[in-house]
């Protein structure tokens, strides 16, 4: 569903007035997401995780400029935009809140949204529902919302149109365990349509009993691409170092 093959990404900035300087950011990514899978995208702050979901998206500054290529069901990205794709086959839930639009209402928010990918009769409190929260969420203006709650509308509005490809970034920052729990069942859910999703986290325990794969990210850099079924006792499965460290780093397997 979702290629990538040696993609790289670069910033263009300028030292003083004259000097412009091109900064890596993304090298020489290979990878291939599956209709039917949930992949976990893991990397500590700066590793291009972000990044990587905005280039998908084709979200990107004018600053950008990108080498090799991103295809999706076989047809480039990496270009012109295809009409049609972004926000129906291809869903963004983005990491920051302030993507909602803080002078309307969430009711209003998730009509204009079913609107965009062609649905004219939605439910709000059904699509809340999904989520976790109340139909009383719908009247609320987003300033009302906890971090946690918004995340959830954030994520009702992603999966609106039942894109092909969904990416999560962060999705269970703020969440307690129950609303985690339900969030990530709604992305495995995605899985199980043979649809599929990408999930940027920091949360490997609470994403490794859903997912398929594990594409680890250092510095712009793809390190390690694990089954998530590898992640087991001392990591004696896994293939790279940066899994085993990884994985050994949690408290659960003796850091302290």
């Amino acid at each position: 569903m979702l290629t990538l093959s040696n993609y790289s990404l670069t910033l263009h900035t300028y030292a003083g007035f004259l000097r412009r300087v091109e900064t890596p950011r993304l090298s020489e990514l290979n990878l291939t997401v599956h209709p039917g899978e949930l992949v976990a995208i893991i990397g500590g702050s700066g590793a291009g995780k972000s990044l990587l979901a905005h280039s998908i998206m084709g979200l990107l500054p004018n600053n950008a400029k990108q080498y090799g290529q991103i295809a999706f069901k076989g047809h480039a990205l990496s270009g012109a935009y295809p009409a049609g794709v972004r926000g129906r086959q291809i869903a963004l839930m983005p990491q920051e809140i302030g993507h909602l639009d803080p002078l309307a209402k969430v009711g209003a928010q998730i009509r204009w949204a079913g609107r965009r990918v062609g649905l004219t009769d939605v439910d709000p409190a059904a699509c809340l529902a999904q989520v976790g929260l109340s139909k009383a969420v719908a009247d609320l203006y987003p300033s009302a919302l906890s971090g946690g709650m918004a995340r959830r509308v954030l994520m009702a509005l992603a999966v609106l149109g039942k894109p092909d490809l969904l990416i999560a970034d962060e999705p269970t920052v703020g969440l307690d365990s129950a609303n985690r729990e339900q969030i990530l069942q709604l992305l495995r859910g995605q899985a199980q349509a043979q649809r599929a999703a990408l999930v940027i986290t920091h949360d490997l325990s609470a994403v490794l009993p859903l997912a398929d794969r594990v594409v680890m990210l250092d510095e712009g850099r793809l390190v390690g691409v694990e089954h998530a079924h590898a992640f087991l006792e001392e990591g004696e499965g896994l293939q790279s170092h940066h899994a085993r460290a990884l994985w050994q780093a949690l408290p659960q397997n003796g850091f302290c």
